[in-house]
């Protein structure tokens, strides 16, 4: 790997220029215009050298093939007995933590900084050496080192992007010592974008924690972007250590299924353990690709498309079937809470499912709603949930004034015995807006 590390250096340069990390592709385009290599030379320095880690991003387009991304690593740390006047040789950078940070206020007046701010000293400059990133600049440098030193930056505050207030769960609110950042924007999963509640930039309160903390405005600045690389970097570590070690947690290997009412309203005291799904609304559309499920787009008017019983096809140039559960014929499934029928009635957001029959009219009734005659079934929609719950493939006997009929879980028909006449039978969700769950998550 020595006879390329003109372009290790080059390619390290550019990945802290654009604040950490690239596009694979994008990087290969830059490197090809300073250096002749081939498709499978870049690929083998981006793979086999330590300085740079590949993880994969979870594309916008949900059809789309995930994109890679390369981020700077590095094994250099700044050394904390140093900051503390206990260390004189270690294989750590000797810096002053403020000056890394672009806010040493020594470093701007008359008064010497006792810590240094030389990252060429005799220490420092061998240790550079030694890792082959004497060639960088401080500014890259000191990204370099933020990006990989857990121990520099304050951490998101996870509470911060659960529940619905403007603090989140986050019951220390202003007074918290974390950043308030949306954390699915950190791991690059946000599903509303510009137009999320949750801030994708450091706001006022947290910048102000962190200048008290000694950071620069350019750093705080910059910090989201620090952030989403940390967390590739974090994740990739994990991936390796699972792919190495064959005793995979048992919780991991549970596909998930049913969303988890505690996580909406921010209280899930099990975290990553759950074996619940973790989703900030009670309803998740996904598609499969054939190599995964991924999250479907325009997710609450898909969701008030499947709760209106009269539709069988989403709007849209690529609808969902919901008969057939398909898009295009991949497998499509609607993840969500349990059902409102299991819990007691102070639960909420639990997934309220309401059974139809169809009517004379081509209109959709309500079990236990009068129809256009006035007549009422003996069963109303909650008890055919109850029924449906304790087996999915039973026959309920329904009466509606003198007629007897028979209703089928499993074919999800309505029979007449009398005259073998059927009537299609649907059992859809109630539907709940975004803002019916942040306002119900509040309470």
């Amino acid at each position: 790997m020595s006879g390329y590390s003109p372009i290790i250096h080059y390619a390290t340069s550019i990945l802290c220029n654009y604040k950490g990390s690239m596009e694979i592709s994008e990087l290969h385009r830059t490197v090809l215009k300073s250096f002749e290599i081939t498709e499978d030379e870049f690929w083998y320095i981006i793979k086999g050298c330590p300085r740079f880690t590949v993880v994969q991003r979870k594309p916008r387009d949900e059809d789309a093939q995930p994109d890679c991304i390369v981020v700077a690593k590095t094994s250099l740390r700044l050394c904390k007995k140093y900051l503390k006047n206990e260390c004189y040789d270690c294989q750590d950078l000797h810096l002053c933590k403020y000056f890394v940070y672009g806010n040493c206020r020594y470093g701007k007046g008359r008064k010497e900084c006792k810590f240094s701010h030389n990252i060429q000293s005799k220490h420092n400059f061998a240790l550079l050496r030694e890792c082959t990133l004497h060639e960088l600049n401080e500014d890259d440098l000191f990204l370099l080192v933020l990006q990989n030193d857990p121990a520099l930056l304050p951490e998101v505050c996870s509470h911060y992007s659960k529940g619905t207030g403007l603090f989140g769960a986050c019951t220390f609110m202003e007074r918290c010592t974390k950043v308030h950042i949306c954390q699915h924007f950190v791991q690059d999963d946000c599903l509303f974008g510009p137009k999320c509640k949750r801030q994708h930039s450091i706001n006022e309160h947290s910048r102000r924690m962190l200048e008290e903390r000694g950071l620069g405005g350019d750093l705080i600045r910059d910090l989201p972007y620090i952030y989403q690389n940390v967390y590739r970097l974090n994740l990739q570590t994990l991936q390796n250590e699972l792919i190495s070690e064959p005793r995979v947690n048992p919780v991991a290997q549970i596909e998930k299924t049913e969303i988890c009412l505690h996580f909406i309203r921010g209280k899930c005291k099990f975290q990553d353990q759950c074996v619940l799904v973790h989703f900030n609304l009670p309803y998740k559309w996904e598609v499969n690709n054939g190599k995964c499920w991924r999250d479907l787009r325009n997710m609450e008017e898909l969701e008030k498309a499947y709760c209106d019983p009269k539709n069988e096809r989403s709007p849209g140039s690529r609808p969902v079937d919901f008969i057939s559960m398909t898009r295009d014929q991949n497998p499509v499934r609607r993840l969500s809470t349990v059902s409102s029928v299991s819990k007691p009635t102070h639960y909420i957001l639990t997934t309220e499912w309401i059974w139809y029959y169809k009517g004379d009219h081509e209109n959709w009734i309500e079990y236990g709603q009068p129809d256009d005659k006035q007549h009422v079934t003996s069963v109303t929609s909650k008890e055919l949930e109850k029924a449906y719950l304790e087996d999915n493939t039973a026959v309920i006997r329904v009466n509606k004034g003198n007629r007897q009929y028979f209703v089928s879980f499993q074919d999800m028909y309505q029979r007449n015995p009398k005259h073998n006449t059927k009537r299609k039978v649907r059992r859809r969700p109630r539907f709940v807006s975004v803002s019916d769950v942040e306002s119900q998550g509040a309470q």
